[in-house]
């Protein structure tokens, strides 16, 4: 069995940050991931741009140059690639942890495939885009139903039923309209989530006056099947239908509760945010530690790569038994 000072699970962002320093404190690691490195942004829309400006998801100090502002999907996917070759860090990718349980002083990290590795420390950084937030309806699990998104050509002159209002419903309507096909937005709210990317926002709205995406507000979708969804008005009770060839999911994702749970780790019941200390990050199980989007909970908004990928460094600190650093809180987005 493979030994290792921490063991980190996850190999997104604050996966990586983790890992890198880890290295930089001397200390053995080993990434492990149930997908390929920074598999999240890797299924993100393939044209998507970061609500963050670049220098705010930089990792180790690497610099990432890039000619605008906001990175889009590939340069990012291009530099946390780069930043890992960079400084070396250790993987096994395409390795899905099971549990991981403590005895006496060490971990002991169990894999699907039933491989282990041990370690001193271990560091959850699993993130949450794996784990769609299902509305658990009928007919949600049909082929021509997905909870992601990736790009707009296989959509062209055919219905769409995008379930949701954040950014990533938002995103993926605009660029749909514009790929000529037919819209329809339904959300429980009465207005798009305010946490919508602001620069997207005058976008939606007017395409929304022009009748070339169509909403319904105060609503929800009880039913989908083969060639409609079932709505539902939240505000008089009547129902209707919609007309869909394909339906979007798009409500957001969850971190996994139940690996969390299996690993020790306690969780409130109502959010699903783990107990940790807020300066350490470590959870009740000394030595076992939450970083980045893993410890969100419920609440996907409250943590990015901006302000998750200061975690590693407060982690490591927290190992190596030196001074904490202290991670800043998150502006509050305009």
């Amino acid at each position: 069995m493979q030994f290792f000072d921490v063991i980190i699970v996850g190999g997104g962002p604050c996966g990586l940050a983790a890992g890198i320093e880890a290295t930089k404190a001397g200390l053995s690691h080993l990434i492990l991931d149930m997908g390929s490195l920074t598999e999240s942004i890797r299924q993100y829309p393939r044209r998507m741009r970061f609500f963050s400006t670049a220098e705010n998801i930089e990792i180790g100090g690497l610099p990432f140059p890039i000619s605008g502002v906001k990175a889009g999907r590939d340069e990012a996917l291009q530099y946390y690639r780069k930043a890992a070759a960079y400084f070396h860090l250790n993987f096994k990718l395409f390795q899905e942890v099971w549990d991981v349980q403590k005895n006496e002083d060490l971990f002991t990290v169990t894999t699907t495939t039933g491989d282990q590795y041990q370690a001193r420390k271990v560091i959850m950084a699993t993130g949450y885009f794996t784990r769609p937030r299902w509305l658990n309806i009928p007919g949600e699990d049909l082929p021509h139903v997905s909870h992601y998104y990736d790009e707009p050509f296989k959509y062209s002159f055919t219905n769409v039923v995008i379930i949701g209002a954040s950014n990533s419903a938002v995103e993926a309507a605009l660029e749909l309209y514009r790929h000529d096909v037919n819209i329809t937005v339904v959300h429980r709210g009465e207005d798009f989530r305010s946490t919508v990317k602001y620069w997207l926002v005058p976008d939606v709205k007017n395409r929304v006056k022009e009748g070339r995406i169509k909403t319904v507000f105060d609503s929800v979708v009880t039913q989908i099947d083969d060639t409609n969804v079932t709505i539902n008005n939240l505000k008089t009770g009547e129902e209707s239908h919609l007309p869909a060839d394909f339906v979007l999911v798009l409500t957001g994702y969850i971190p996994d509760a139940e690996l969390l749970r299996r690993c020790g780790i306690e969780l409130d019941p109502a959010t699903q945010v783990p107990v940790y200390n807020k300066e350490t990050f470590e959870t009740t199980v000394p030595g076992l530690y939450v970083c980045g989007t893993v410890m969100a909970g419920i609440y996907t908004e409250k943590v990015f790569i901006e302000n998750g990928r200061e975690h590693a460094q407060a982690i490591i600190d927290h190992i190596v038994g030196r001074e904490v650093h202290q991670v800043k809180e998150l502006i509050q987005r305009i």
